[in-house]
Formats: structure tokens, sequence, C-alpha cells
């Protein structure tokens, strides 16, 4: 068979992504824009910004990306976009792109949904890596700013199926990450701070609980119908943020916090060292309890999934992905228990095109194409 050509567009948050990547095993070329330095002064996402942000940075990244891969509008097969979960309006920017291409350039365009994309992260490049066995079914946890999913994944040739047995009832991991961040005067995004300032705090210090959770969520109701029957594993992660607050005002750390925020606003793009330079041994040891809390708990009702499912193969995938200590002990717990566990590179971890073109490929191959009329699907699920 030919090589085939898919230029893959990512637009669902707050990253402008364009790639294109060679019969869904070689990346060509993965162009981020960032928009870190607009939303820094929130503490957070602006949608309405990230909007205007993409808008700016779509026709550069595309062309940036084709011409780092060699190709041309014309010599692509196939136009690939996120259409969603995401941001409506961050969704839409990309769509709407994706759509004129494919119409003036009379391709056929391919609807990517964003979660799958994070999981043909971590395919992409094991198959770079010449280690194209998988033992089935997968399970895989993606975990991010916006997502904590836990997917039983299985394929038949090149139809991949997924099984939803676990979500977050409330706050997404990332998110948790983001939140304590902000709390604490660290900046932002916030999980990478964390993650780099964790290694100099004491990580049992505080006592920190993770919700156990019995029921079964009312949204999982009508899923079930459809779904075959089975345990679940769901997270929570509002209440450990909860937590950290109420540590903040009974250790009375708010007049410290506010200080940091201050010294920190006088830095020009302050660096983690000096993060790290304002914060005291209690908030050191208040952010490796937290991070240490909050990856036990992945890690935990992850493997438990595993041994309930009888899975062969795991993967991690999505932001949260990217941490060190996520990594470390998923390799040393799941290694324990003999379960191969793959990540993609910290490059692929974060929202890019590079694994929207990949996860197109197997819809090529089937023909599976949208019409012009598609649109955006914030909410979008994985089936």
């Amino acid at each position: 068979m030919p090589d085939t050509h898919i230029l893959g567009i990512e637009s669902s948050c707050d990253e402008t992504g364009a790639a294109v990547v060679r019969s869904g095993q070689q990346i060509l070329s993965n162009v981020v824009a960032s928009q870190i330095a607009t939303h820094q002064p929130y503490g957070g996402v602006v949608p309405e910004l990230a909007s205007r942000e993409h808008l700016r940075a779509m026709v550069p990244v595309v062309r940036q990306a084709l011409a780092e891969a060699g190709q041309t509008y014309q010599s692509v097969n196939a136009i690939a976009v996120t259409q969603g979960p995401g941001l409506a309006g961050a969704l839409l920017v990309g769509i709407s792109f994706a759509k004129a291409l494919a119409f003036a350039l009379e391709k056929p365009l391919i609807a990517v949904n964003h979660l799958e994309g994070h999981i043909h992260a971590v395919l992409l490049e094991q198959r770079q890596s010449g280690d194209g066995d998988l033992q089935f079914p997968v399970l895989a946890l993606v975990v991010s700013g916006g997502h904590t999913h836990l997917y039983l994944a299985r394929r038949q040739e090149n139809l991949w199926t997924y099984q939803n047995i676990g979500h977050t009832r409330d706050d997404a991991a990332g998110e948790a990450f983001d939140k304590v961040a902000k709390l604490l005067g660290l900046g932002y995004p916030g999980g990478p701070i964390i993650d780099r300032l964790a290694p100099y705090g004491d990580p049992h210090a505080v006592k920190f609980q993770t919700s156990q959770i019995k029921h079964r969520d009312r949204r999982d109701h009508k899923q079930s119908l459809a779904e075959e029957d089975g345990p679940r594993f769901d997270f929570s992660y509002s209440g450990i943020k909860t937590a950290v607050l109420r540590y903040v005002e009974t250790q009375n750390l708010k007049p410290s916090i506010e200080s940091r925020r201050q010294a920190l606003a006088g830095i020009d793009k302050p660096q983690v060292e000096d993060i790290r330079r304002l914060c005291d041994r209690q908030t050191l040891n208040l952010v490796a309890s937290f991070q240490r809390s909050m990856v036990s708990d992945l890690v935990a009702k992850t493997l438990t999934a595993a041994g309930e499912y009888d899975v062969q193969t795991l993967f991690v995938s999505g932001g949260v992905a990217a941490n060190q200590e996520l990594r470390a002990t998923f390799e040393r717990d799941a290694g324990m228990q003999g379960l191969p566990v793959f990540f993609p590179s910290r490059a692929l971890s974060t929202d890019n095109a590079a694994m929207i073109a990949a996860a197109a490929f197997p819809k090529f191959l089937r023909r599976d194409f949208v019409a012009m009329d598609f649109s955006a699907e914030a909410g979008m699920s994985l089936r």
C-alpha cells in the first residue's frame, strides 16, 4: 500500500496544533503553538481568549507543519481534525479551517475524538520503536487537565472500540493539580510546577484521604444500557482540593501565599528555582504530600481495574502522564504485577496534532469520512 500522509489539526483547548503523519506510524512534523503566556495572568484557560489565539495561530502553524514535513496542501491524502471533547469555540476554529481545506482541496475529511487521539499517541510511538505486537485487551488511562478516564480498548483489524469503565465524578486530575497550584500561589500551569517542586518536600508530612466510591454515577445509567455490565473504577478529586484549602486555612498559610504571589509577579518569566526559593518547608511538604496522594489514587485504581478485567497491556496518556512520579510509580507497581505499561513521550503527552493524525489513519483505511455539515461536540464521549 502506498504511503498515506494525513494532516492533523488540533484546537480542543489552549494549544494550536498541526502535524503530518505518514501511514499512522511516522511523525514528519508536529507543530504546537502554546497559549500559556496568554492565560497565565488568569491562572487558567479563558475560553474566549483561547478561541481568539487559535484564529491567530492556525494558518502559520499549518503552513509550518507542511513545510517541515516536505508536504504541500495538494500532496496530503486527507485532513483530520479534533471534533471533541473540548471547548466549543476552540474546537470550531479548527473544524472550520479543516472544512475549508478539505472543500477547497477536494480531500477526505476525518473527525477524531480527542480522547482517542491520546490513546493513539502511545500507539504511534510504540510503532515507531518497532515494538508492534500488543497483547489485548488494553486498558488506557487518559489523564489530563480536562479528563480522567479509564477505557478498555479492543481492535479488530482497522476498527478500534472502547468501553469506559471509569471516569472522574468531578474534577479531572490535571484540574486538581492546577487549582492547588493556583491556591498556593505557585504559578501556571500548575501541574508541571508541582511535579518539579514535590521532590523537595516530605510526601508523608500531610495525610490526605482519597475518595472511595461505592455507588454507580447517575450519568452511567444510560450508558450501562448500551455497554456490557461490569465493575466501575471512578475517580473524585474535589475532596482533596478542599482538604488542601482547609490545611491552608488552619495552618494560616495565606500571608505567605500572598507574599509569594507578589514576589513572582515581579519576576519576568519565573523559573521553578525562583518558585522553590519562595516556598518554605511546610509548603514544599504540602505539595509533595498532595502529589503523592494523587499519584497513589490514580495508580491503585488503574491497577485494580487492570486485574479485574484481566487486561494484558496498560497505556497511560494525557498531560498528567508527563508527571515524573506518576510514571515512576506506574512502572514500579505495574512491573510488580508483570503488566507492561506504555507512555507517550512528554511531547506527545500534552495536546498535539500528531496524535490526531495517527488516530485518523485506521478511519482512513475504513473510508470513515465525515460530511461537511458535522460540527463540534464539546461533551463528546468515546465508544
